[in-house]
Parts: structure tokens; C-alpha cells; sequence
């Protein structure tokens, strides 16, 4: 198919795109999945113990989508400057001090915004409560921001000055999780409510120290925070519920079987 400026071709790229990004999600999961073996087993014992059929069929599998994102990467503008980035290798002390920075923003700004917050009101915590249990939904407080937006975290700085690249940049997100806090920078619209109210799963399943360490130790893995499983997962459930509201599935036990599994 050749793509166009016409109108047809205009609804062709938007039926492409949405095509893409559900491919991104699939690559993801499949990415989760990837590092969960890769951090429970050795290459020597992955090469030696599993089915020669199952690792070479991943193998080709993984060959073949790196040879089209690739080719396709070769022909964008300045497509090999970004891409040169060296994330530096912290030893466990430093990861430690950060992991404890993120659990100490996280408390903090819980603590700043519930006081602000208000409760669920009654249409939205019926369009919620298929999903997530009442004793969640009563204990989650509202914020919305007017006229000013969150800024970056202080110790971002830090980070930077270590060659740590790209950190969330919490001015753009639409909505933030602090523990069972939600603090919107907008509209508060029903898709980034479902996706702040997994986080608060995530958070009362794992606690809060758990969760910062899960996310942080990701994240210097994957570089990216729409990479790490936490929000991995988070994306998938909401584009689960976003594809067919009406169909009801309980987030606790989605999360409660990726917990079990291992697979943040």
C-alpha cells in the first residue's frame, strides 16, 4: 500500500499507527517475558537445558522483527545519533540510594496532596467498580491541579549528572500515582483514571518499597519507563479496558498474578 495525502490515505496512517502500537504493546510483553529468563537464568544454562525447537523459533522471531524495525530506522532523518546511549552501570549502593529517593518522592508527595484530595464521585466509581475492589476505591483521593503542573523530582539533577538519560518527565503526564493519591494535570478523563488506579493496585499489592525497587531496577535495565513491566502491564490493562469497557476483570488479580509470577 502506498500512503497519501488524501483523506483515505489520511485514515490509512491513523489505521497504521494504531496498528503500530499495538504491536509495541505485544513487543513489550514479549520483552517482559524475555527478561524474566534472562534475570532468573544463565546464558551457559539457557543454552544448554532448553528445547533446541522453542529457543530457536524465539530466535527467529526476534532476528526477523529486529531486521524490519531496523530497516525502517535506517531511513529516518539522523536516524543513529539518538541512539548512542550509554547508560552508565551503578553499583548496588548507588541503585540502593536511588531506590530510596524515588520511595521518599513518592511518600512525600502523598503526604502534600491527600490532604487536597476528594473521594471518587458516584459515576465514576461506578465505571471503576467493575475493575477494582470497593476497599480501593474508597481509600483513593482525587487531586486535580488548576493552572500549575508537578515538577520534576530534585534529585533529577543528580541523575543526569550521572549519565542516567531519559527519566519520566512528570510535567507531561496527564495523571501521577502516589500510592493511593491521584493527581491529575488536566481533564480527568476515564483512561488515565484506569491506568493511575492500576498503579495504586500495584502499590497496595507490592507496598511502596517493593514497587520503587521493581521500577527502578527496570528502568537502569530497559532505559525507558514505558519499558519497565510495572508500566508495561499497566498499559495492557488499559488498553484491555479501553477496547471493551462493558467487560469486567479484576486489576488486584491481574496483578496478583504477574506478583506471583514474577513477572515485574
Amino acid at each position: 500500500m502506498v500512503l497519501s495525502d488524501d483523506a483515505g490515505g489520511r485514515g490509512a496512517v491513523v489505521q497504521m499507527n494504531a496498528e503500530l502500537r499495538h504491536a509495541q504493546l505485544e513487543l513489550l510483553s514479549a520483552q517482559c517475558a524475555t527478561d524474566r529468563v534472562r534475570l532468573r537464568y544463565s546464558l551457559e544454562d539457557v543454552a544448554r537445558y532448553a528445547q533446541r525447537d522453542v529457543l530457536r523459533k524465539a530466535w527467529s522471531s526476534a532476528s526477523a522483527l529486529y531486521e524490519y524495525y531496523d530497516s525502517i530506522i535506517g531511513q529516518l532523518p539522523d536516524s543513529r545519533a539518538g541512539d548512542k546511549q550509554d547508560t552508565p552501570v551503578l553499583n548496588e549502593a548507588k541503585v540502593e540510594k536511588a531506590i530510596a529517593l524515588v520511595a521518599d518522592f513518592l511518600r512525600a508527595q502523598r503526604e502534600l496532596f491527600r490532604p487536597n484530595g476528594v473521594p471518587l464521585d458516584r459515576d465514576r466509581w461506578q465505571l471503576m467498580e467493575p475493575f477494582f475492589s470497593p476497599t480501593l476505591l474508597q481509600q483513593v483521593r482525587i487531586v486535580s491541579l488548576v493552572g500549575q503542573r508537578m515538577t520534576n523530582p530534585a534529585f533529577y539533577m543528580e541523575a543526569r549528572a550521572m549519565g542516567i538519560k531519559n527519566l519520566p518527565d512528570m510535567t507531561q503526564m496527564p495523571s501521577l500515582t502516589f500510592e493511593d493519591v491521584v493527581v491529575f494535570q488536566g481533564e480527568i478523563t476515564t483512561r488515565p483514571l484506569f491506568h493511575a488506579l492500576v498503579h495504586a493496585v500495584q502499590f497496595e499489592v507490592l507496598g511502596l518499597e517493593r514497587y520503587c525497587e521493581l521500577f527502578v531496577r527496570a528502568f537502569l535495565r530497559t532505559r525507558s519507563h514505558v519499558t519497565v513491566p510495572l508500566e508495561v502491564h499497566t498499559i495492557q490493562l488499559e488498553s484491555k479496558f479501553a477496547e471493551n469497557p462493558g467487560q469486567s476483570f479484576s486489576v488486584e488479580e491481574k496483578v496478583r498474578l504477574w506478583t506471583n509470577q514474577g513477572r515485574y
